[in-house]
């Protein structure tokens, strides 16, 4: 079982920027894959970002591309996802989770989550 806690949402105007913070403990992190999901009012949980835990290639969504980055602490077990230039449309409660080996786009595929922290984008 692995444990996620997130920090690090809050209030920013257009343009800005923030850096969301997850957390992992667990048994054996280094064969998972961490998620960054978001979900606004009424939407479906939608794709965001993903690297395996040890490392390696990052994806992103297209949405975010160019904007969103995900960085290591491999000595504080955490992950983060700085957000630059950030626009109304990112508002939503982003949620980080992991996933075995194969985990991708699909929130299904994954099966740790994080409490989420809310992010909202003022125009």
């Amino acid at each position: 079982q692995v444990q996620l806690v997130e920090s690090g949402g809050g209030l920013v105007q257009t343009g800005g920027s923030l850096r969301l913070s997850c957390a992992a403990s667990g048994r054996s992190l280094s064969s998972i894959v961490m998620g960054w999901f978001r979900q606004a009012p009424g939407k479906e949980r939608e794709f965001v970002a993903r690297i395996y835990w040890s490392g390696g290639s990052t994806y992103y969504a297209d949405s975010v591309k160019g904007r969103f980055t995900i960085s290591r602490d491999n000595a504080k077990n955490t992950r983060y996802l700085q957000m630059t230039n950030l626009k109304p449309e990112d508002t939503a409660v982003y949620y980080c989770a992991s996933g075995g080996m194969r985990a991708r786009d699909n929130p299904d595929s994954y099966n740790n989550w994080g409490q989420g922290t809310q992010v909202t984008v003022s125009s």
